[in-house]
């Protein structure tokens, strides 16, 4: 059988490509960190070229896609995207990133990190960090289901078929659910954290009905009633993705810069990659040509058919890439120099299997990496070996800039490694600085990934390779760096940080302007339609909302958001002048003006605060929209960011709470639950430095008892935790009266009970010592 050859690699992301999909011959989708998804079409077959238009794009890291095949209701279907912004997207492949979506599905708490679509194109499963799966409808767009169970994060899902969901989770479990919520039953055997989950022809030579892979580097095939008939060995670090083709074929990705092509138990081709990681993989069913997406943000297509081959200059770049690239000497484990053979074993020995790699000492004393090509007979150079990635002196390319050193980060067991580029002549501590801040982690993380950069680059010095150490190093036998793993020379890691109390205000900015600016459009025109000129918008006051979202856009929500004449005035004219149904998108821009000051010392003319303004827009007289009041509790929220607004909240304590608790023992709404408990925090660090009122503290404790004892979304209880643990320790009072008359041991143990957010177990903890 001809091999895999390169037809085409298509650069346009900014980022790492985090996951791909091949619907049709003529088309194929890919999402990355750089917030986009793009949708490749085919313009020309020989050679192949492709026409990149974006998707969709997301406030921060797209990690998962899929497709919705065409329908009768959809003729175009879907393109389903989600990520670090908890949001799926689902639209059709011609819609624009400015246009509106068919749907936006929320419910997940956490980085959406997995998607599906059954056979039949019924309904879409999605997996999340939040430890849940779920199930919606097409067509829907609720969600139907929630798959519960796993402790820890849900990597991978399979919408099997219309009855039937396959998980896979960092807790190492496979679990089956009938698409009523059902467990059917739970699958043990993978050692380590499963990251990836494919569905197998019906007939599969194995007897197997699907295939799944993760941390431990070993594809495993299974039937559906859970007995494992194959273990698929080969790769040599984490695989990442999985799929197959309706020939029986699997393709997996991982770490190892790796796509390895698998036909029964053997690999048949290994397609080394010259990025760090090669995050997905997908096949197309109408011609078996593959696409994988890499860390090096190129999309990469691969066809058997000659046809279809990249031409001689695509060709020889990528292989040049390849054997230009340097392997971290923690990917092949010992490397003792003097015993390696010489050039001459690549022409005098032929290799075991596919993919299997020799090291190779060149008469300049540098070590190469050779990997054998069962369909070509030849050993193919894929790289050299170097002490860490950078330390051989050659520079690392990393988002277009050239580095000493790209390290690999582990924040947190079974959450993707994220990238840490450093240069010799850069201060460590300003290096850890900017790689907290652009992946938005806790400032107490400074010292373990500054220590790291000191450690892992001692004694080296600009051009130069450092000197090899011998002693166990921090990157493991996966090549991952973890805060507080062991080092060659420890670097002082202190314990894990206090959590309480809380001393920060926390605000809700996160927003899509252009999609609130287009939404009052639509709006607004529907007014005009029906014939309600007297509240629709004036050309002057469009001006208005284009220039202050325009000013929201690019300079974010700040307290320099009034600077556009007018931009209050007409938010509050949307939220209380608008028909109720109608409001929503007006609160969503109120509360992203509610952190300047002049939002909070607002007096309308019929004597109402903004507190009144938010209240009287986000409720009415029978149901209250719980949407409406989320965005409502957000803008109380963020009015701690000023001293102006801290005072307001503090003073309208009551209104405020009047909103909040017909609605919190209730409410399964996770917007909604977070917002308050987020606002519940704020009151909370006020307090530690105000005097507080014993029957606010009082009446917010009562609150957080039954947040945390009715609710399970972890982000909602973990944040009322956060806002029990900072009031608790205002004073030996308010303590008292929380254990005696609220029983909050009670309720944190009912919370910790269904937890499986180490966080929460984390902060009560904490609380337990506090009330001892």
């Amino acid at each position: 059988m001809a091999e895999y050859k390169l037809s085409a690699s298509l650069s346009g992301h900014d980022d790492d490509v985090r996951a791909v999909t091949f619907p049709t011959s003529k088309a194929l989708v890919s999402c990355s960190r750089d917030g986009t998804v793009r949708l490749w079409k085919l313009l020309s077959d020989n050679p192949p070229l492709f026409d990149a238009t974006i998707s969709s794009n997301a406030s921060s890291f797209v990690n998962s896609v899929a497709y919705l095949p065409p329908n009768e209701k959809y003729p175009e279907g879907l393109v389903i995207s989600g990520g670090k912004d908890m949001i799926i997207d689902v639209r059709p492949p011609s819609k624009a990133p400015s246009d509106n979506a068919e749907a936006l599905l929320l419910g997940h708490g956490g980085n959406v990190c997995a998607l599906d679509v059954d056979p039949a194109g019924q309904y879409i499963v999605s997996g999340s960090w939040d430890c849940e799966a779920r199930i919606w409808p097409v067509g829907k767009w609720e969600s139907q289901t929630v798959l519960r169970g796993h402790e820890h994060a849900v990597w991978a899902v399979l919408a099997f078929d219309a009855e039937t969901v396959i998980t896979a989770s960092a807790d190492k479990l496979i679990r089956v659910f009938h698409t009523s919520g059902k467990l059917i039953r739970q699958i043990r055997g993978s050692t380590d954290v499963v990251r990836a989950l494919c569905r197998l022809p019906k007939g599969h030579p194995s007897g197997a009905d699907f295939a799944s892979a993760g941390n431990d580097g070993l594809v495993r095939l299974w039937t559906i009633s859970g007995q494992q008939v194959a273990q698929l060995s080969g790769h040599d670090a984490f695989i990442y993705s999985l799929a197959s083709s309706p020939s029986g074929e699997i393709f997996s990705s991982g770490e190892d810069r790796t796509v390895r092509v698998w036909k029964g138990s053997e690999c048949i081709q290994t397609i080394t990659h010259p990025a760090i990681s090669v995050w997905g993989v997908a096949v197309c069913a109408e011609n078996g040509d593959i696409v994988s997406g890499a860390s090096d943000r190129i999309v990469r297509v691969f066809s058997r058919d000659p046809e279809r081959a990249a031409d001689a200059e695509t060709t020889k770049a990528f292989e040049d890439a390849v054997k230009e690239s340097s392997i971290p000497q923690q990917q092949l484990g010992e490397v003792n120099k003097e015993k390696l053979p010489g050039p001459e074993f690549l022409t005098q020995k032929a290799g075991t299997k596919d993919g299997q790699v020799q090291m190779i000492r060149e008469l300049n004393g540098s070590v190469t990496a050779h990997q054998w090509s069962v369909g070509q007979q030849i050993w193919v150079s894929v790289g050299t070996v170097v002490d860490a990635v950078g330390s051989s002196g050659k520079k690392v390319d990393y988002m277009g800039k050239e580095y000493d050193y790209v390290f690999d980060v582990d924040i947190e067991d079974g959450k993707p490694a994220l990238k840490l580029p450093y240069n010799l002549s850069q201060n460590p501590y300003e290096a850890a600085t900017k790689f907290i801040t652009d992946n938005e982690l806790p400032i107490t993380y400074l010292d373990q990934v500054a220590n790291f950069i000191t450690t892992n680059t001692q004694g080296a010095t600009i051009g130069q390779a450092p000197e090899q150490i011998s002693a166990p190093d921090p990157w493991g036998s996966d090549n991952r760096y973890r805060p507080g793993q062991s080092s060659a020379t420890p670097p002082s890691v202190a314990a894990p940080p206090k959590i309480l109390p809380q001393k920060e205000y926390l605000n809700i900015l996160v927003a899509r302007v252009p999609a609130i600016q287009k939404k009052l459009g639509e709006l607004n025109q529907a007014l005009i339609n029906d014939g309600h000129k007297d509240v629709s918008l004036n050309p002057t006051e469009l001006s208005i909302l284009a220039s202050l979202c325009k000013h929201l856009e690019s300079s974010g929500a700040t307290k320099t958001s009034q600077s556009v004449t007018g931009g209050l005035d007409l938010a509050i004219k949307l939220c209380t002048s608008w028909p109720y149904k109608d409001r929503l998108p007006g609160l969503d821009l109120l509360r992203l003006l509610a952190v300047a000051p002049e939002t909070a010392t607002y007096a309308h003319p019929r004597g109402m605060n903004i507190i009144d303004v938010l209240v009287a827009g986000a409720t009415e007289a029978e149901t209250s929209a719980e949407n409406h009041v989320m965005m409502a509790v957000r803008a109380f929220g963020n009015l701690f960011d000023s001293a102006e607004g801290r005072k307001l909240v503090v003073d309208e304590f009551d209104k405020i709470q009047g909103v909040i608790t017909p609605l919190i023992s209730t409410s399964t709404n996770r917007n909604l639950l977070v917002a308050v408990s987020t606002l519940y925090i704020n009151y909370a660090v006020y307090f530690l430095t105000e005097t507080p009122s014993f029957e606010v503290v009082i009446a917010i404790l009562d609150t957080l008892s039954k947040i945390l004892e009715k609710q399970n979304d972890s982000e909602a209880v973990y944040r009322a935790l956060v806002a029990t643990g900072t009031l608790l320790g205002l004073d030996e009072e308010t303590k008292s009266a929380a254990k005696d008359v609220y029983s909050i041991e009670g309720s944190i143990k009912k919370a910790v009970g269904k937890a499986s957010d180490p966080r929460i177990k984390n902060v009560a903890r904490e609380i337990g010592v506090l009330l001892r």
